[in-house]
């Protein structure tokens, strides 16, 4: 198989050369004859008339007096566009802005002769307006198949400045090109090939269609006979199918029979790196560094266009010399990952070591600034619709509508469609003989080809299926004229009834994401008005109906920003940052040795060795916990200080029940919105717990989620790890004879507190009551949030001297249900002389009515550790633990 690329061999009849010289060869590409339709414009011109073509209008010129006869005639303000008809390098075309300029383009292609004999004839046509797309399309004599639309820069510097070239980078797909213009174009492309077909001239290879996206449809501004660049270096890797084997159903005439596939999803952006000077004098040599690192990357291709191998080096020999192409699950992940090839190379003058290489820093920039389109759904007159219309009109939304459907034929909302032009896909789709998911089919279908990326629902009056839900997940939203929750599921004046039955002071609108569970999705903008004495349900809706308009406008602004920041997501990186430097200090005191115990970084270094455990024989020990609905009582008083102390407390006395030294620790901090001094306080607690357990406050992890978070609500966990060595692993030797030694809490921890809040309720008692249960005049929320205590300085030493056989951290469960944890089969425990009940657990089993043992399987009822020992160990074990301060 021969591809011919260029079209000047193609042009000049190669493939009919070869079919005589090498008959056994296929030849991808057209004929002589069927190139003609990039080899004279006025040819292709007349072909498109011929075949109903949608072109602008046009005359062709072989005089140049005649042709300046022609524009001196046109009025003043009739702006046209003056072609070379043949072949021109792609640089035949001059877009003159007024009558003088124009006369001069005719005299410089016809009198002049700049681009030579293929200014012979001239071709002035139309000037049109909108964006323009390259569409290439498979042909086989018979069958034409449309590739993604792709779109190029043609000029040299950003802004679309500088001067024409061949092309400073290109994207598809095309967002401009929606699939209703997708298949008109390939339709046009199809009548093309059919109509050579009769004409007997058959066109095989990649036909090239400049199309441009005006305000009646896509109108065909040229073929070209071959592949563009750099739009090929798009398109191309978005083919699923083997290429090798669209060439060979191209050249056999069996097209039809091959499923061409494009990869769903993906995008592909390239961007030219061309000699510093081009389109003008450049110079050439440059060493060319970088590449195989560019290839290296993920989804990343470099094409070669003007280089050529030097003393074992690549070098430049061209203005164009590498197109960097990168892939990605959309355009901008396309984008962004050209320019990290792009950020690998270089072109070197090796005299002097200076870059010689330009590239344009905006490629894609039209595409990912463009208009969010809409389609509407409503079934009635769609009076909310119309402050939407005027915003959009005025250009102060960065949207356009572009489907308006209804189910009803007669609904005012369509002549509001009808009203915005052609372009705008206005259509009544009838629900006669379909099934909820059929109807919602034929509307998406419809909503689809029109490219719609978001539907708006303006008093729509059908319920929508599952599937359309599904389909239009986060890309759909409704009004609703009340303040959600209240109210969903009623419908027009129903809604403004039940707020005036319910004697609510406040009404309004909401407009709110459309999912399976009607008026239940997530509310993104609410507008409210005041109800009046003598409001009815009629009043009340004309009030509501204004907002409704308004709502609409502040919504689509929000999905219609070209750039979404975290910020605009509810997430303030400043923020983040910001709580990082406050709460460096307070981790830095909990330094260690093993750890430095420095934030920022990507993970967290700790040496065993230096922290006293090296060897074959350490096992690491991890343990995670929280702080539980005790955050509740925090939140409400404001007060948070101390349960990030609980918060490492719950993880580090977990450890050493095991045997094992706590080493360091790692926090999560997960709030709907960060205050950064709030989030301080809980950071800094949590250091003072690290410090109080000797171990290091490492890193952490805070996750700012507005969507999963109340205002004011925030989560913790916990991550500890320590050390201990084989032989020293706890529990070991439990026994029976062993006795037990309790060792008190400091309130009631952070366990029980969903009881707790229960019982605060039910007895009427506020944070900032004073506590009944009498502790020297602290309120509710001071005393229950004492910290829990941390047991590691008094009971390490325990541990290290060998004087305990296992212990039990008393968390939920009690004393009764997690002392059996660390008891073997064949042992029991017997408790004697627990303390009496502390004026806090006295006062919770007074509210609760709970009995002695419920009490001891819900709080640590004074008691927070307990220790086996040998009996005989118990007074050594007794006299380290007041030494530890117990």
């Amino acid at each position: 198989m021969v591809v011919v690329g260029p079209e000047q061999p193609l042009v000049d009849g190669l493939v009919d050369e070869l079919k005589v010289a090498a008959p056994q060869v296929r030849a991808f590409g057209p004929t002589k004859a069927a190139a003609e339709l990039e080899a004279s414009k006025a040819f292709t011109k007349d072909f498109l008339k011929a075949c109903d073509i949608r072109t602008a209008s046009y005359e062709n010129f072989t005089s140049c007096d005649e042709a300046v006869k022609y524009v001196s005639n046109l009025p003043d303000d009739h702006r046209v566009v003056v072609k070379a008809s043949g072949l021109a390098a792609g640089k035949g075309v001059l877009i003159p802005e007024t009558k003088f300029e124009t006369i001069a383009a005719v005299k410089e292609i016809m009198s002049n002769k700049s681009f030579g004999s293929a200014g012979d004839t001239c071709v002035i046509e139309q000037f049109m307006t909108g964006p323009e797309a390259s569409c290439l399309c498979f042909c086989d004599g018979k069958t034409a198949k449309l590739m993604p639309a792709a779109q190029d820069h043609k000029r040299a510097n950003d802004g679309d400045q500088g001067l024409n070239t061949g092309g400073m980078g290109a994207y598809a797909p095309a967002p401009c090109v929606t699939p209703q213009m997708q298949d008109e174009i390939e339709e046009m492309c199809q009548k093309t090939v059919t109509k050579m077909a009769q004409n007997g001239t058959p066109y095989v290879g990649v036909l090239y269609a400049g199309i441009m996206c005006t305000p009646d449809g896509p109108s065909m501004l040229e073929y070209n006979c071959r592949f563009g660049d750099p739009e090929t270096q798009v398109v191309l890797p978005l083919l699923e199918t083997d290429l090798y084997e669209v060439f060979m159903a191209c050249c056999d005439g069996t097209l039809e029979e091959v499923d061409v596939r494009f990869r769903d999803g993906i995008a592909a952006a390239t961007v030219v790196c061309a000699a510093k000077g081009y389109p003008e004098k450049y110079p050439k040599g440059m060493k060319i560094t970088g590449i195989e690192a560019a290839n290296e990357l993920e989804n990343v291709k470099v094409y070669h266009a003007g280089t050529k191998i030097k003393d074992d080096a690549t070098v430049c020999s061209g203005g164009r010399v590498l197109a960097i192409t990168g892939t990605g699950s959309g355009l901008k992940a396309a984008v962004k990952t050209a320019y990290n090839g792009v950020s690998k190379i270089d072109f070197v003058d090796t005299s002097d070591n200076s870059s010689h290489l330009h590239n344009r820093t905006d490629i894609a920039h039209r595409a990912i600034s463009k208009k969010l389109r809409i389609g509407v759904m409503g079934s009635t007159r769609g009076t909310a619709l119309i402050p939407l219309l005027e915003a959009l009109a005025a250009n102060e939304l960065n949207a356009e509508i572009v489907a308006v459907v209804s189910n009803r034929s007669a609904a005012p909302i369509l002549d509001k469609g009808r009203a915005l032009g052609p372009t705008v896909t206005t259509k009544f789709v009838s629900a006669k003989d379909l099934s909820r998911a059929e109807y919602d089919a034929e509307c998406t279908s419809v909503l689809v080809a029109a490219g719609a990326e978001m539907v708006i629902l303006v008093g729509y009056m059908r319920i929508l299926s599952p599937e359309f839900c599904r389909f239009w997940e986060n890309k759909c939203i409704n009004v609703h004229p009340s303040l959600l929750p209240k109210h969903g599921g009623l419908m027009d004046l129903e809604v403004h009834q039940a707020v005036l039955d319910a004697k609510e002071t406040e009404s309004g609108c909401s407009i709110h994401m459309v999912t399976e569970e009607v008026d239940g999705g997530e509310v993104i903008i609410q507008k409210k008005v005041a109800v009046d004495a003598g409001d009815t349900a009629e009043t009340l809706k004309a009030k509501v109906q204004k907002q409704e308009g308004l709502a609409f406008i502040e919504a689509i602004a929000k999905f219609s920003k070209t750039s979404i920041s975290y910020a605009d997501a509810g997430v303030d990186i400043v923020a983040g940052a910001n709580l990082v430097e406050m709460i460096k200090p307070a981790c830095k005191r909990t330094r260690r040795a093993g750890c430095d115990a420095d934030l920022g970084g990507f993970g967290s270094l700790f040496d065993l060795s230096a922290a006293g455990y090296a060897g074959d024989d350490v096992v690491i020990v991890g343990a995670t916990d929280g702080v539980g609905t005790k955050l509740r009582i925090a939140q409400g008083a404001k007060i948070h200080s101390g349960v990030g102390i609980d918060l490492v407390a719950m993880c580090v006395n977990d450890l050493i029940v095991t045997g094992a030294e706590p080493l360091f620790f790692l926090d999560y901090y997960a709030t709907g919105h960060l205050d950064v001094h709030e989030a301080a306080e809980v950071v800094k607690g949590i250091a003072e717990g690290c410090y109080q357990a000797q171990c290091g406050l490492v890193g952490g992890e805070t996750a700012e989620m507005p969507s999963m978070y109340a205002p004011g609500d925030y989560d913790l966990g916990g991550f500890a790890v320590g050390a201990v060595r084989k032989p020293n692993i706890l529990p070991a030797n439990v026994k029976t004879g062993d006795v037990l030694i309790g060792v008190p809490s400091s309130g009631i921890h952070s366990n029980g507190f969903s009881l707790v809040r229960r019982l605060l309720a039910k007895e009427g008692l506020d944070w900032n009551d004073v506590a009944p249960w009498g502790v020297g005049g602290e309120t509710v929320a001071e005393n229950l949030l004492t910290p829990t205590k941390i047991y590691v300085r008094a009971l390490m030493p325990l541990v290290k001297k060998g004087l305990m056989n296992g212990s039990a951290h008393i968390t939920g469960g009690g004393l009764l249900e997690n002392l059996n944890r660390s008891l073997t089969d064949t042992t029991n425990a017997e408790v004697n002389f627990h303390p009496p009940l502390t004026p806090v657990f006295k006062w919770m089993q007074q509210a609760s009515g709970l009995g002695d043992e419920e009490m001891l399987k819900t709080f640590n009822c004074g008691v927070g550790f307990v220790l086996i020992v040998d009996a005989d160990k118990a007074q050594a074990a007794l006299e380290c633990l007041k030494e530890g301060g117990e």
